[in-house]
């Protein structure tokens, strides 16, 4: 039996907390889908409130941040960005922006369709706002983008839009709170938790224990 065979049948579970208007989970979320598909890992898809996350664990949004911090996230997209060779305009016009809209979006889907379908969208939801710069806060650009993944946009949107939605939506953002997350990307394997697209190499090494 091959690794993957064997790493399939340990049916190991990460649990990958984001918001999709981040540029970090933006950047980590192609590789994650890959590592998780070659070893065999479920993915549970958990977009929260990072806003709510931050006022617990003492985060500051970007724009509270000193000039000194804002200047070298920018300096640190680019690296990454080239690094990595993925497109990502580091200012694009449309952030900051609420991400609430598009992680309902993002379980609506995941409940009606599956969590492959719901990672798909993810990344074209995070190509939509660090790519092609378009507002993903905007409820017919939501629309649009699961259009353009031959899905149902309209029906969609309109079922992210529901108390159980939401419920889920809350349940992420607590369970995050209760796993001492305090920022986005974050991945929990096993118990363990992982900051930033730039531990996925830790991330892996979990992945084959």
């Amino acid at each position: 039996m091959n690794n993957a065979s064997n790493n399939a049948n340990r049916s190991k579970i990460c649990r990958y907390f984001f918001v999709p208007q981040s540029p970090w989970s933006y950047l980590g979320h192609a590789r994650l889908v890959a590592l998780a598909k070659q070893h065999g890992v479920q993915i549970e898809v958990c977009p929260f409130d990072l806003g709510k996350v931050f006022s617990v664990s003492g985060g500051l949004p970007l724009s509270k941040r000193s000039p000194q911090r804002q200047a070298y996230r920018l300096l640190e997209l680019a690296r990454c960005s080239q690094a990595l060779q993925l497109p990502l305009n580091v200012q694009p016009k449309f952030f900051p922006v609420q991400g609430d809209a598009a992680s309902r979006l993002i379980i609506a889907t995941r409940l009606a369709l599956g969590v492959d379908v719901a990672l798909a969208l993810t990344d074209a939801i995070m190509r939509a706002l660090w790519v092609a710069e378009r507002n993903i806060g905007d409820e017919e650009t939501l629309v649009q983008i699961a259009n353009s993944c031959e899905l149902d946009g309209k029906m969609l949107v309109k079922s992210s839009d529901t108390a159980s939605v939401q419920a889920e939506y809350d349940r992420n953002t607590d369970d995050a709170i209760a796993a001492s997350v305090f920022g986005a990307p974050w991945y929990i394997v096993d118990g363990e938790g992982y900051w930033g697209q730039d531990r996925l190499d830790f991330v892996e090494r979990k992945f084959l224990e």
